[in-house]
C-alpha cells in the first residue's frame, strides 16, 4: 500500500523536494532561539555585551523572517501538492469506475461511492501534504534538540529520553483502537451519503405519497449510527490526547524536580538550567507532533484503504486476443446460455435464441422471468455462467466490448437523461455528430417540434435526470439517441410500457421507424404492440417456454394465448 501511496508523489517530485527543504530549514531555525538564550545568559549579559546582543537580536529577527516566508511557502506550496494529488486519485478513481462492470455498481451504493471520492479523498490530501512535513520537521527536531540539550547537562537529558518509551507504548496501545474507530465512523458516513443520495433524488416520490416522516426516520437512523461512531472515535481520541497530555506534564515535573536538585548540587549552573527549561519544549513539542500525527495517519490511511478497495475492484478486460468487430449485420444467437447473479439461482436455464439479421424478436412472459437479463447478456453487460453468445457467427468474448456495444443501441423504460442541454443528451448518441445530425435525429423521434417551442431550442437545459421533462418528451429524446446512433442492432427494453396510450402512439411511430432495417429485440408487456414480430419467445423462470409467430402462438392456446386474451379482454372492458 505504501508503494502505491508514493507513487502519486512521483509528478510532483520538485515542488516534494523544495517542500522537504523548506521543512528542513524552518526546524534548524527553531533550535536558534535557544542556543542565543544560553549564550545570552552565560555570556553576553554578564559580561555586558550589548553590541553582541543587539546583532543577536536582530539575526535571530531576521531568521525569523525567513522562517516565516519558508511557512508560507510549505502551507501554500505543500497543500497545492496534496490538492494535486487529490484530483489524481481522483481521476484515476473516477476511470476506473467507467471501467468497472455492472455488477459493481449492482452491489454499491452511488452515496457510498461518492463519499469515499470526496471525504476520504480529503483526508488523503491531508496526509500526503502533512504527513513528510510533520516526519521531516519532528525528526529533526528531536535528533538536533537532544544533542543541544545533552550539550548542556547529558544526564538530565537522559532522565527526561527515558520517559519517551512509555509514551510511544501507550501511543501504540491506543492507536489500534482509535484506528477501528475511525473506519467505522467512515462507514457510517457513506452510509449517511447513500441515505442522502437516495432520498433526494426520490424526492418527488415521497412527495407523491406523502412520507417524508418515513424519510426522515429512515435518515435518523443512518444520522445516529454516525453520532455513534463518531462519539467512540472521540472517545478513543480523548483517551488518546488525555493520556499524552499526562506524559508531558509529567516531563515538565521531572525537569523541574531534577534540574531543581542538579542546581542545587552544583551539577549545572543558573544559565543553563535556564536554557534547559527554555529548550526542554524543542524535545518534547516534536515528539508529541509525531504522537498526534497519529491521528492523521489513521484518517489518512483508512481513507487510502477505501479508495484502493474500488481501485482493486476488478474492472472489465477484453481478452488478449480480442478484435474488434467493425460494422455488425446484426444476426444474434444464443446458445444453451445459463447465467446467476452472483452465481447464486440462475436466471436462465439452457436458453438458446436465433434471431436473423433486419427481423424483429419479442420476448414476453412474466416479470422477474429473464427478459431483461437476455438484453443484458448480448452487449456483455455480465459474463454467463455457462454456452455462447454470437454476433455474425463471431463470440463475444472474441470481440472488444467497445466494438461490441457501439454495433447496439439500447432504449429502456427508465431512462436516464445528464443535467445539461437537450443538444447534449441527444450528441451522447454520436459525440462527432453535426447539429444538423442531431436535429435529424429528434425530428425522426417526433421532438424536434416541441424543441423548437422552448425559448433556448436545443440548448435548454433539461434538469437532473431530465425533471423538467414529460415521460413521452424523455423517451423521445432517448430514441433521438439511438437514431444519431445508428446501430445495426436495436434493444427495446419495456420502452413504452410507462406511458399513455396516446404518447404510446406517437412513440411507437418513432420506434417503428427505428427498427426499421435494423435488427430489433424487443421486451414487452403490451403484447398489441409486438404482434407483428417476426418471431416471438415466451420467458418464464429463465427458460423458453413457447416460441413462434402470434398467429401460431395464439393458436396453440398456451402461456401466450392466455396472456393475450387477458389483456385484450382488460382493454374491451376499459
Amino acid at each position: 500500500m505504501l508503494k502505491r501511496f508514493l507513487a502519486y508523489y512521483k509528478p510532483h517530485k520538485l515542488i516534494f523536494t523544495l517542500d522537504m527543504l523548506a521543512s528542513l530549514f524552518v526546524s534548524m531555525i527553531a533550535i536558534v532561539y535557544p542556543i542565543v538564550t544560553r549564550s545570552m545568559l552565560n555570556d553576553l549579559i554578564p559580561n555586558k555585551k550589548y553590541q553582541l546582543i543587539v546583532i543577536a537580536g536582530i539575526t535571530l529577527l531576521a531568521l525569523y523572517v525567513v522562517r516565516m516566508l519558508l511557512n508560507y511557502f510549505i502551507q501554500y506550496y505543500g497543500h497545492v501538492m496534496g490538492v494535486r494529488m487529490q484530483a489524481q486519485m481522483r481521476s484515476d478513481m473516477f476511470n476506473h469506475l467507467e471501467k468497472l462492470p455492472y455488477s459493481f455498481f449492482d452491489n454499491h451504493e452511488t452515496g457510498k461511492i461518492m463519499s469515499r471520492m470526496t471525504n476520504d479523498l480529503m483526508d488523503i490530501s491531508e496526509l500526503a501534504h502533512h504527513g513528510p512535513e510533520n516526519i521531516l520537521i519532528s525528526t529533526i527536531s528531536v535528533v538536533t534538540s537532544f544533542v543541544y540539550l545533552a550539550s548542556i547537562n547529558i544526564w538530565l537529558t537522559l532522565i527526561i529520553f527515558v520517559c519517551v518509551p512509555f509514551l510511544l507504548l501507550i501511543a501504540q496501545l491506543l492507536r489500534k483502537k482509535m484506528r477501528d474507530a475511525f473506519m467505522k465512523s467512515r462507514v457510517s458516513v457513506a452510509q449517511i451519503n447513500a441515505s442522502l443520495e437516495s432520498s433526494i433524488s426520490g424526492i418527488r416520490v415521497t412527495k407523491a405519497f406523502t412520507n417524508a416522516e418515513k424519510e426522515r426516520e429512515k435518515f435518523e437512523v443512518g444520522n445516529e449510527e454516525f453520532v455513534e461512531a463518531r462519539r467512540e472515535a472521540y472517545n478513543a481520541m480523548g483517551q488518546f490526547h488525555s493520556t499524552t497530555s499526562f506524559i508531558t506534564d509529567v516531563f515538565n515535573v521531572i525537569v523541574l524536580i531534577a534540574g531543581g536538585l542538579f542546581l542545587y548540587n552544583g551539577t549545572i549552573d543558573f544559565g543553563d538550567y535556564s536554557a534547559f527549561v527554555v529548550s526542554v519544549s524543542l524535545f518534547i513539542s516534536p515528539v508529541m507532533t509525531l504522537i498526534n500525527f497519529m491521528e492523521q495517519y489513521q484518517n489518512g490511511v483508512t481513507g487510502f484503504s477505501r479508495f484502493l478497495e474500488i481501485m482493486d475492484a476488478e474492472p472489465e478486460r477484453d481478452p488478449e486476443d480480442a478484435v474488434d468487430a467493425g460494422v455488425l449485420e446484426g444476426h444474434i444467437e444464443l446458445k444453451h446460455v445459463t447465467y446467476a447473479y452472483d452465481g447464486e439461482k440462475d436466471v436462465l436455464n439452457d436458453v438458446s435464441l436465433n434471431i436473423e439479421r433486419g427481423k424483429t424478436f419479442a420476448l414476453v412472459g412474466p416479470s422477474g422471468g429473464g427478459k431483461t437479463t437476455i438484453c443484458h447478456l448480448i452487449p456483455h453487460f455480465y459474463n454467463i455462467t455457462s454456452g455462447e453468445i454470437y454476433l455474425d457467427g463471431k463470440e463475444i468474448h472474441t470481440l472488444t466490448m467497445e466494438s461490441l456495444r457501439r454495433n447496439i443501441g439500447i432504449v429502456q423504460q427508465d431512462i436516464y437523461l445528464f443535467n445539461a442541454s437537450i443538444r447534449e443528451n441527444i450528441l451522447y448518441g454520436r459525440l462527432d455528430a453535426t447539429p444538423a445530425e442531431v436535429e435529424d435525429a429528434a425530428r425522426r423521434a417526433n421532438i424536434h417540434d416541441y424543441i423548437m417551442t422552448l425559448p433556448e431550442g436545443y440548448d435548454t437545459v433539461i434538469g437532473e435526470r431530465g425533471v423538467r421533462l414529460s415521460g413521452g418528451q424523455k423517451q423521445r429524446l432517448s430514441i433521438a439517441r439511438v437514431f444519431l446512433k445508428n446501430p445495426p442492432i436495436l434493444i427495446l427494453d419495456e420502452a413504452t410500457s410507462a406511458l399513455d396510450n396516446t404518447t404510446e402512439i406517437l412513440i411507437q411511430q418513432a420506434l417503428d421507424d427505428l427498427c426499421r432495417g435494423r435488427t430489433t429485440l424487443v421486451v414487452a408487456h403490451r403484447l398489441s404492440t409486438i404482434k407483428n414480430a417476426d418471431e416471438i419467445a415466451v420467458v418464464s423462470d429463465g427458460n423458453i417456454v413457447e416460441q413462434g409467430t402470434h398467429d401460431k402462438l395464439i393458436a396453440a392456446g398456451g402461456i401466450y394465448a392466455d396472456l393475450y386474451q387477458l389483456q385484450f379482454r382488460a382493454n374491451s372492458a376499459m
